[in-house]
């Protein structure tokens, strides 16, 4: 059952929102190899806010994620393409309906 979850929301400099938006659908694929990933979703919540939802089974999974390949490639571009640090939030997961 998925019990955790993340959000991260991210604000694009100025200019910068198509670049932003590319990396975060070419995160799909990195989020695919993550067996502990149950959900993963890149958002647009506005013209250059977006965010990252995503869930797992347990803490290890969470944990598992955090220090993968998708937190490692957002660390490497927020300096270029951030307006700010990405604010990210551990949340626990009441009810989902998952296919």
């Amino acid at each position: 059952m998925t019990t955790v979850g993340l959000l991260a929301r991210l604000e694009a400099k100025p200019g910068k929102e198509a670049d932003l938006e590319a990396f975060l659908k070419g995160g799909l694929e990195l989020a695919q190899q993550e067996p502990d990933t149950r959900v993963w979703f890149a958002l647009k919540l506005g013209p250059s806010t977006f965010g990252i939802f995503d869930a797992f089974d347990d803490e290890t999974g969470r944990q598992a994620h955090l220090n993968g390949r998708i937190v490692d490639a957002l660390s490497e571009i927020a300096p270029e393409l951030l307006a700010e640090p990405p604010a990210i939030e551990e949340m626990d997961v009441l009810a989902a309906k998952l296919p």
